[in-house]
């Protein structure tokens, strides 16, 4: 055996997957997203300050939201592209710096139109995205039995970012501004996300050992008919039912702050529900993730389907400040486990060598229904001077959600009664 076999063994055995490095690799991920998803939430905190400062009505101040999320979506598909090629370090890096020149670029912005394109292209396009979608796909595959539970915490990140930086930016806004937040946020990223980048420097053990693509192997699902539809029509229908429960999913999480302000309770109050929504979004995933080791995802994404209905229905009668905290924590609880359900759908039923494109293309589908939902609750709030009716288009959308998703658990039925 050649000394490079021998010193190859221990290294590989030690980046193997589920290895003690693999979870150190899952720590860092976290980490990064929790950093990187910042871009996500940001804008919701400075809409009512970005409304006053520019003059703008409540849909147009929601452009600057809508603008992230379209290019967070489409620079997933980039970004994965990216780190098929040359490892997730690659496009984490990219993520890194753009994200500090974005920030600083939208704490200097002269109006609303340059602050978009700072926010779309820099913080969205080629920022957040490089700490969402890639590692997603990064982490699938360094875990096969835990797989969802480590979807779960990776993806965990980005509600931590929610509970995390809302209150910490809505802090120093009221203490020096929203454009000195802005730039201290970039020059923030640039410290913390270039160094962590360098961590994940070794590709993923499972590259060359995945089956093609199209290949049915024995004891596992017929990847060449994902849940009995065409490769085509499978996604499709993913994709419609990932943009139909982000855009349920968006009207709380973009426009609480901006709610608790007409209802007389302040930003701050906002913030704050923010936050506990999305940390107890942290505890769904979390939890979402065990049950999904053990019903799989589609099952898991339709409990999740569930739940967000009914929270969203909840927000209707509540117009007090404790019952408003009490259902954004409910609305949180119930709905973080819905989007890592989509990536776990994914490997469960398509096949493995497809998994990067097919995950960063769902992914791009419920960002895309979080902008959707951004624009059009604020639009749907001028044209009746009111959020209910933004509530209750979310709830329409979330059943087309839910239908979409017991259609899906019928084909598997058939699919596996037919071949049983």
């Amino acid at each position: 055996m050649s000394r490079t076999a021998t010193l190859a063994g221990p290294r590989a055995a030690s980046h193997a997957v589920e290895s003690p490095y693999a979870w150190l690799r899952l720590a860092v991920s976290l980490l990064l997203m929790t950093i990187g998803s910042s871009g996500m939430y940001s804008v919701s905190v400075v809409l009512p300050a970005i409304q006053a400062e520019f003059g703008i009505d409540r849909g147009a101040a929601s452009l600057p939201y809508t603008a992230t999320m379209i290019g967070f979506g489409l620079g997933g598909i980039l970004m994965g592209r990216l780190a098929d090629r040359f490892g997730v370090i690659v496009p984490v890096a990219i993520g890194g710096a753009a994200l500090g020149a974005g920030y600083i670029a939208a704490g200097l912005a002269p109006a609303l139109w340059t602050f978009c394109l700072a926010q779309g292209l820099l913080i969205g396009l080629l920022g957040t995205s490089a700490t969402f979608a890639p590692l997603v796909s990064d982490t699938s595959q360094w875990f096969d039995r835990r797989r969802g539970t480590a979807l779960a915490i990776c993806m965990s990140g980005n509600y931590m970012a929610g509970a995390l930086w809302p209150p910490v930016m809505q802090h120093f806004i009221e203490g020096v501004g929203w454009r000195q937040t802005y730039i201290g946020m970039g020059v923030f990223c640039l410290a913390t996300i270039l160094p962590l980048a360098w961590l994940l420097r070794p590709r993923p053990p499972v590259a060359a050992a995945t089956p093609a693509a199209g290949v049915a192997v024995a004891g596992t699902r017929d990847t060449r008919r994902p849940m009995g539809l065409s490769p085509a029509v499978a996604q499709t229908l993913l994709c419609v039912a990932g943009v139909a429960c982000c855009v349920a999913m968006s009207m709380p999480q973009v426009h609480i702050v901006a709610y608790c302000s007409d209802l007389g309770f302040g930003a701050v109050r906002g913030a704050e529900m923010l936050a506990l929504m999305l940390g107890m979004g942290v505890v769904s995933r979390l939890v979402s993730g065990w049950i999904s080791d053990r019903i799989g995802g589609l099952r898991t994404l339709l409990l999740g389907s569930i739940l967000q209905g009914v929270a969203l229905l909840m927000f209707l009668p509540s117009e007090g400040l404790v019952s408003l905290y009490l259902v954004s924590a409910m609305f949180g609880l119930f709905q973080g486990g819905i989007v890592p359900a989509y990536a776990l759908i994914v490997r469960e039923h398509f096949a493995p060598a497809e998994a990067g494109a097919r995950v960063g293309t769902v992914l791009m589908a419920t960002l895309f229904g979080m902008a959707l939902g951004g624009w059009m609750s604020g639009a749907v709030f001028d044209l009746t001077g009111s959020y209910r009716a933004a509530f209750i288009n979310g709830i329409a959308w979330n059943a087309l959600n839910l239908g979409i998703v017991l259609y899906l658990l019928y084909r598997v039925r058939s699919t596996s009664s037919s071949t049983g």
